[in-house]
């Protein structure tokens, strides 16, 4: 017996259904980023490994999926490093490839790649597929769409104050409500310094960012065997309990603060953001979350993270300034800031909302049934004349019984049938039939179009 197929954990298949609901998101984001100037690029699935490791951390380089090199793998290890089965020195020799982690990484690589061609600021989107070697769970894949948008070689916290925006109008769009969590990898850093814990920020930041996933106790116990002290601990707790509304948390940080010049530039970014949103009457949510740490190593500045109100489910958009990402590809002093949604987790959120409108479908609008030969030619002119009105139409391929050719109709949700006989193609008219009323009337072609248009 042939063996049952099936698909890798943490991946999925997508029905005509599913993918109408898809392409309604991919197509949703698509607009909105056009509408702020954003034009679209395209990178490899697959990039060097030099290129991917390194720009993640430690966590994020173990859920880099990597390919095994072309031919023999194995011609470059000795028998005594096959022996040894330490995956790192294997991947290191036989892998020279990965799939990509995320779309900013191979970004900054195709800006310095092609920084004669590009003119700066250089506003990009992209929406392709990643790849991560993480444990599948609800909300979790392996392998998810991004839609990313990013601007390269602007200083500007207009861009900032764009992106938050752009997420705004997205999830107005969607009608989902969410939570707009923003913070600034300065202030960060400043607390880091004014508890004495400067070397460790990336630890710290790591852990923290867990503080929804894991609680407080799990977070300090974290920190605790990444060698913080007790008392660096007991200083983080009110800053990272921090209450109040944005500008009331802004004035706490402003003394906090008052001895890190790093901490006291992080809250002068955020008060700067914070004011030029207030009068735009966003419909989402923005608040200051001390929490927020987004554990990529490369943010340098403000971060971002969306919140879905009604759904438990993670982060379903995040990013934020890396101001430091392309000098690792040997361009120097170009700032970056951009935002990602993750398409998955939206989809997820939209089904169980049950948010989509009526018309994300796409689906086919009317079907013609085939009594035979003479009667497709006949039709064929004029579905194609329907076509070219916008009306999505098709005929059914073989003249088969009639229920065969309903239930065909029934099953891919078709609301109009149309039948032409030999009696219809006399006297030029249609008998239209509303699949969903149950009603049934004669038109003429022309009537048909202005009716279903």
């Amino acid at each position: 017996m042939a063996q049952k197929p099936s698909i890798p954990k943490g991946t999925r298949d997508f029905s005509p259904v599913e993918m109408a609901k898809r392409n309604y998101i991919f197509n949703t984001i698509r607009d909105v980023y056009h509408l702020y100037g954003f034009q679209q690029i395209e990178t490899p699935a697959m990039e060097n490994l030099s290129t991917l490791m390194g720009k993640y951390g430690d966590e994020g380089d173990k859920l880099l999926f990597k390919i095994l090199n072309s031919g023999d793998c194995f011609s470059d290890l000795t028998d005594e490093e096959l022996l040894e089965k330490n995956p790192g020195k294997f991947a290191a020799k036989a892998c020279e490839k990965g799939l990509r982690y995320d779309l900013t990484v191979p970004f900054a690589r195709f800006v310095v790649q092609h920084r004669n061609e590009i003119s700066f600021p250089f506003k990009r989107y992209q929406i392709q597929p990643v790849w991560r070697a993480d444990r599948p769970q609800k909300g979790r894949y392996r392998e998810f769409y991004q839609c990313d948008a990013d601007v390269v070689g602007s200083d500007s916290l207009l861009n900032e104050v764009e992106l938050l925006q752009i997420m705004d109008e997205v999830y107005r769009r969607f009608g989902i409500r969410v939570c707009i969590k923003i913070n600034n990898r300065k202030i960060l850093s400043g607390i880091s310094e004014i508890i004495g814990e400067a070397e460790r920020i990336v630890d710290i930041t790591v852990a923290i960012d867990k503080l929804d996933k894991i609680g407080l106790e799990n977070v300090n116990e974290e920190l605790r065997s990444k060698g913080l002290s007790e008392q660096a601990i007991a200083q983080l707790q009110p800053i990272i309990s921090l209450q109040g509304n944005n500008f009331e948390k802004i004035n706490v940080l402003k003394d906090v603060l008052k001895t890190s010049a790093t901490g006291l530039k992080g809250v002068e970014e955020i008060t700067y953001i914070l004011e030029q949103i207030a009068p735009l009457s966003l419909t989402s949510t923005v608040e200051l979350d001390l929490t927020l740490a987004r554990g990529l190593s490369y943010y340098t500045g403000a971060i971002f993270e969306v919140k879905a109100l009604d759904v438990e489910i993670g982060s379903i958009t995040g990013g934020g300034r890396y101001d430091n990402l392309t000098g690792v590809f040997g361009l120097d002093g170009v700032s970056g800031v951009g935002i990602s949604f993750g398409a998955d987790r939206i989809y997820d959120v939209l089904n169980q909302l049950d948010l989509y409108p009526a018309d994300s479908q796409k689906s086919t609008q009317l079907m013609f049934v085939n009594f035979g030969e003479k009667e497709a030619a006949y039709l064929l002119p004029h579905i194609s004349k329907i076509r070219q009105a916008g009306i999505r139409t098709e005929i059914y391929p073989e003249a088969v019984k009639m229920k065969k050719q309903m239930s065909y109709a029934d099953t891919k949700n078709i609301p109009f049938v149309a039948l032409v006989g030999e009696t219809e193609m006399e006297n030029g008219f249609i008998n239209l039939k509303n699949m969903i009323t149950g009603d049934q009337k004669q038109v003429s072609f022309e009537e048909l179009i202005d009716q279903l248009k």
